[in-house]
């Protein structure tokens, strides 16, 4: 497959581990290695073109280590796959987590005049909407919390009840959330899509890219934990965040957990059931 499309001699392959969506691993080739991710496009169609696309943006703001796109197509017989660098890993370098909140700063800086993206993508293997919005409140509650509600009720994983409940959340959102500039996101920033470089340094992969508010990609770092509190005092540092960010974070967070609820159910939507309650005082 590479040898066919890139003119070049596969020496060996080694297959990465821990993927759930996605075939991948090392291709070792004459002109080095590479990162090759392969699944089914009938299955999740465009994903890796819309992969290629994310990466490309968020490379073009020259703030922190992103793998280089070197090709990206769909076989004959509906095989997708892309291929990148080989992000070669290392010990964290001593600066590690404080490069990481610099940078994410910088790329945050990258702005446009709507929040959104000019195409929908993928998270993690669902479809995640992006049509523009003028305003961040709009853009949330309907291209982010309404389209994975919608989701998570048609498949019974949330109740009638809990949609009441959004309805309420939706009406306080516009107060609650203060309103800044679109700023370029990574977009499913989990310890999970951080790597460290050959140099030490962080490295970004897996995107879910869109304009957004940025306290959206801080909070969900915290989500999962794994950050090291010199990357928030840097980022804070570099870019401070509103007053109030600790008491609006759940919030933000609701977007990722209901992601997680349509990807795995579980316990996820008694957590997003938990924030609920708390911010409408249920």
């Amino acid at each position: 497959m590479i040898e066919s499309q890139l003119s070049v001699k596969v020496k060996g392959f080694y297959a990465a581990s821990g993927g759930c969506i996605n075939n991948g691993g090392e291709a070792r080739t004459d002109k080095g290695s590479y990162f090759v991710k392969w699944n089914d496009a009938d299955r999740y169609p465009g994903m890796f073109k819309r992969e290629a696309e994310g990466l490309k943006l968020l490379l073009s703001a020259k703030a922190i280590c992103i793998p280089e796109v070197v090709y990206t197509d769909v076989t004959e017989d509906g095989l997708q796959f892309i291929v990148m660098q080989f992000i070669r890993s290392s010990a964290r370098s001593r600066n590690f987590w404080k490069l990481l909140g610099q940078r994410l700063a910088a790329l945050h800086r990258n702005k446009q005049l709507y929040f959104g993206l000019n195409q929908a993508n993928y998270i993690g293997s669902l479809r995640q909407y992006n049509e523009y919005r003028s305003t961040w409140s709009s853009f949330f509650i309907e291209q982010r919390l309404e389209k994975q509600v919608e989701l998570a009720i048609q498949s019974s994983r949330l109740s009638l009840t809990d949609q009441k409940h959004f309805d309420a959340l939706y009406k306080v959102i516009p107060e609650l959330m203060p309103e800044e500039p679109p700023a370029l996101l990574h977009g499913d920033l989990w310890g999970g899509n951080l790597m460290v470089n050959e140099t030490g340094e962080p490295c970004l992969i897996d995107p879910a890219v869109y304009y957004g508010h940025r306290e959206a990609e801080i909070a969900y770092t915290q989500l999962f934990g794994g950050f090291d509190n010199e990357f928030y005092s840097a980022y804070d540092e570099a870019f401070p965040l509103q007053k109030g960010f600790d008491k609006r974070a759940d919030v933000y967070n609701l977007y990722p957990l209901l992601v997680h609820v349509n990807l795995f159910g579980g316990g996820y939507a008694d957590q997003v059931r938990s924030i609920l309650q708390k911010v409408l005082n249920k």
